[in-house]
């Protein structure tokens, strides 16, 4: 029994020896086993650091000069030398004067002539009749007449040069600028004229004017004498019919009405003229009694003178 154990455990240590001389074999093999061959080391180069594009200027800004602020638009003012202008019995004819100023000017010098003025002075408008003489058997007599109702009794032009030159027709009949346009009103009778009646109506209507020194024109009569200031004068005959009158100023550049102005002016009647008018139209009746009256006194007075001086 003892001899079996000891067997039994012998076999064991054999057993145990000859695995622990296996493991120690193996380990000293696989200790001897050549190492694998390593590739060679490529030597690496320092990467750069990534260069970061400098930022881009700013772009530069494109200075401008502060823009000039817009020029003031161009105006006209003026005056006339008298605004009232007294008619008597004496009155034989007076002159008046049209002055102003161009507001803002731009113009260097007078002669520069960079503006055009153009002055206009009309009468209050009147009724009239025209009417036209035809030779009949050799006699002139009125065969047909065209009634106004509204003509200007007084119309005067001045300018800086000839109105053609001043501005286009269209802009000049806007404005009832020139004998062309002298605004006029036809009965309604005439509506049956055709245009070139009317214009021949027209035309003969200036001409009687201008013969009476009521239709005037001056096509240089406006003066400039500084850069802004001007002048015109204008002559009105003994005949003009008394009244209200307007004076109208135009200014133009290259052609362009620019402004206008409006100022009165007043005819007015005084002294006996004054009150034998207003007796006349305020009290027909006694006008035509003393009228006759007087009539009568002067003649007998004459009879009276005549005969004292036969005897």
């Amino acid at each position: 029994m003892e001899s079996a154990r000891r067997r039994h455990r012998r076999t064991i240590a054999s057993i145990a020896i000859g695995v622990l001389t296996a493991c120690v074999l193996a380990g000293a093999a696989i200790a001897q086993r050549p190492a694998p061959a390593q590739p060679p080391s490529v030597p690496t180069q320092p990467v750069p650091p990534a260069q970061v594009p400098p930022p881009a200027p700013a772009p530069a800004q494109e200075t401008r000069p502060p823009e000039a602020p817009p020029l003031p638009r161009e105006s006209v003012h003026a005056d006339v030398s008298t605004r009232r202008i007294a008619v008597t019995s004496t009155f034989s004819g007076t002159g008046i004067i049209v002055f102003g100023a161009v507001d803002n000017s731009r113009q260097v010098s007078a002669e520069s002539g960079l503006y055009d003025v153009v002055i206009v002075i009309s009468g209050a408008p009147s009724r009239l009749v025209a009417r036209k003489k035809s030779n009949v058997g050799g006699l002139w007599i009125n065969t047909s007449s065209v009634t106004f109702t509204s003509v200007p009794s007084y119309y005067a032009i001045s300018s800086t040069r000839p109105l053609d030159e001043v501005a286009s027709d269209d802009v000049l009949k806007s404005s009832g600028i020139g004998f062309d346009f002298v605004p006029m009103t036809f009965h309604r009778s005439a509506r049956n004229l055709t245009a070139p009646e009317i214009k021949e109506w027209r035309d003969a209507v200036v001409r009687l004017k201008q013969h009476e020194r009521l239709y005037q024109q001056d096509e240089y009569g406006v003066a400039f004498v500084g850069r802004s200031l001007f002048r015109s004068a204008f002559d009105m005959p003994a005949t003009v019919t008394v009244g209200a009158f307007e004076t109208r100023v135009y200014l133009f550049r290259d052609g362009e009405l620019l402004s206008t102005y409006t100022t009165k002016l007043d005819l007015e009647r005084e002294g006996l003229e004054h009150f034998v008018h207003r007796f006349a139209f305020d009290h027909p009746f006694f006008y035509g009694v003393f009228t006759v009256l007087i009539a009568v006194g002067a003649g007998m007075l004459a009879s009276y003178v005549f005969n004292r001086n036969k005897a």
